[in-house]
């Protein structure tokens, strides 16, 4: 059954249900128009105003209905109120079947942070930059297992260098339903794999109940060769034209230090990849040093190996599961 957002693109845009289709009663506009009439005249005189915008789209709304092919809808508005109303009574009319979400949007939201306030059976998957987390997260989702794949849902790979990758990112308000989507299909009697994340990815943030139990659930630190790490973020982020990778270290030059981030540019200007990211890497590793320095006793178990065995190192983090549990 198909489920339309009747407010506005605007408030759509910030965050909706997932899958929920634009399906607005009023423009931008429009709703701005209303509420400032609402605020200054009252309820009657906004009605009148919003009755007034409407009434030349009631059969454009009809044929909208239509195209969805389906007879049977359900629809929100904020909380499920007059707008959605409105829109039900009319599709009604053109014999539709309507159902709509109780509460609307602000009821979803509601449920949405709820749910991150109960426990949550986390593994968070740790190890330096270039470790592959990610790839390994994916290889146990291959297996059966349950993994929250957080940069996927954010489209962002985090790190000044994950910015010149992206191809743009939801707002952090649908971040965080895509996150509360995924969650409702997992079983929470088992294992929920997650990798480690700052709170901010790119320009999302995470729901700060599930940051804060990211942060004290069990970790796995996973540890492999630095060249191997070298040689995987050369591959990973090699491709990109070299404007990027240049702008990239300029926004760490501060953190970097302006020299080495200066030898960085130059190594990467004259293609020479590996010595750049191995002086890159300077940052990347000390800030992550700080980082799990103050997380030392959660780490149930350090799983060492080689990113060229992939599979071994998959298996050995298959055997952690009951930690979660």
């Amino acid at each position: 059954m198909p489920l339309l957002d009747i407010r506005s693109p605007g408030e759509y845009e910030k965050g909706h249900i997932p899958d929920a289709i634009s399906f607005p009663l009023f423009s931008n506009d429009e709703r701005a128009t209303i509420g400032t009439l609402y605020k200054r005249e009252g309820r009657i005189s906004a009605v009148k105003q919003g009755l007034e915008i409407v009434g030349p789209k009631l059969l454009p709304f009809v044929h909208q209905a239509e195209a969805l092919e389906s007879k049977s809808l359900a629809m929100y508005c904020w909380r499920g109120g007059m707008r959605s109303d409105s829109m039900a009574w009319l599709l009604e009319k053109a014999g539709f079947e309507i159902q709509i979400l109780e509460g609307g949007y602000k009821t979803y939201r509601n449920a949405m942070l709820d749910f991150f306030h109960q426990a949550l059976p986390l593994i968070v998957l740790t190890g330096f930059t270039g470790s592959r987390k990610t790839d390994l997260l994916s290889r146990l989702k291959i297996r059966g297992e349950q993994v929250l794949d957080l940069e996927g849902l954010a489209g962002h790979q985090g790190s000044s260098f994950g910015n010149q990758k992206t191809n743009g990112q939801p707002s952090s308000e649908h971040f965080q339903n895509l996150i509360y989507r995924n969650c409702l299909q997992f079983d929470l009697k088992k294992p929920i794999w997650v990798e480690d994340e700052c709170h901010r990815i790119g320009q999302v943030t995470l729901p700060d109940d599930l940051f804060q139990q990211m942060g004290s659930s069990p970790h796995v630190f996973l540890e492999v060769p630095l060249d191997e790490r070298i040689e995987f973020l050369v591959s990973d982020y090699g491709n990109l034209p070299v404007a990027k990778l240049v702008q990239a270290t300029t926004d760490i030059r501060k953190k970097l230090g302006f020299d080495r981030a200066a030898k960085a540019i130059e190594h990467i200007q004259r293609g020479e990849l590996p010595q750049a990211v191995e002086i890159i890497l300077s940052y990347y590793d000390r800030y992550y040093l700080r980082s799990i320095s103050k997380k030392k006793s959660l780490i149930i178990k350090t799983v060492s190996g080689s990113l060229k065995e992939p599979d071994k190192l998959t298996d050995e983090l298959t055997e952690l599961n009951s930690y979660a549990v």
